[in-house]
C-alpha cells in the first residue's frame, strides 16, 4: 500500500528543507539582534536539549527546566532540535500551501503560517519548560508572549524569503 508520502519527490523535500533552514537561520539572526542591539535574551536552546534529552525517559512536563537534572548533549540536542522543528514545520507549510507557491512564492501564506506556529511555544515547549501556558508564569509574560509572536512572525517572513531564494534557483 502506498504511503501519502511516497507522492514528495527529491526535490521537494530538498527544497523544504532549503526552506526550513533559511526560515530557521531568520530566526535565529532576529534573536541576535535583539540581544545585541537591545539587551533581549532569547530561548537558551541548550534547556530546549534538556527537555529533549528528559523526552527518553518519560518527562514531558517540568516545574521548572532550569532546575531539572541537567544531561549529556544537552546544548547540541537544544541546537539540533531547534532546526529540526524549523525543518520539519517547513516541510508541513509546503505540504499545505497553495498549489504552485514553492515556484511563485508570496508573503501572506507563509506569515500566516509563521504567525500560527506560535501556538507550539504558547501551549507546549513553554508549559512544559515550567513556564506557564504563554509564559504565563514568566516574570514578564506580555514581553515572553510578543518576542515568542514576533519570533515567529519572523519564522513566516523567512519561509517566504527563502522559498524566493530557492525558487530562482530552481
Amino acid at each position: 500500500m502506498n504511503s501519502p508520502l511516497d507522492a514528495i519527490s527529491n526535490d521537494f523535500l530538498l527544497a523544504a528543507l532549503a526552506v526550513g533552514a533559511g526560515a530557521t537561520l531568520g530566526m535565529d539572526l532576529w534573536n541576535l539582534f535583539l540581544r545585541s542591539v537591545f539587551g533581549i535574551p532569547s530561548l537558551d536552546y541548550c534547556l530546549l536539549g534538556r527537555w529533549i534529552r528528559h523526552l527518553p525517559g518519560g518527562t514531558f512536563w517540568h516545574a521548572d527546566i532550569r532546575r531539572a537534572e541537567p544531561k549529556s548533549l544537552e546544548c547540541p540536542a537544544g541546537w539540533a532540535g531547534h532546526y529540526g522543528i524549523g525543518l520539519v514545520l517547513a516541510v508541513g507549510f509546503l505540504l499545505i500551501a497553495p498549489r504552485g507557491w514553492l515556484d511563485q512564492p508570496t508573503l501572506l501564506p507563509a506569515l500566516a503560517f509563521g504567525i500560527g506556529t506560535v501556538v507550539l511555544p504558547y501551549f507546549v515547549l513553554q508549559p512544559s519548560l515550567g513556564f506557564g501556558i504563554a509564559s504565563s508564569k514568566a516574570p514578564d509574560p506580555t514581553r515572553a508572549r510578543l518576542k515568542s509572536l514576533a519570533t515567529h512572525t519572523v519564522f513566516g517572513i523567512g519561509l517566504y524569503l527563502s522559498a524566493l531564494v530557492v525558487s530562482r534557483a530552481s
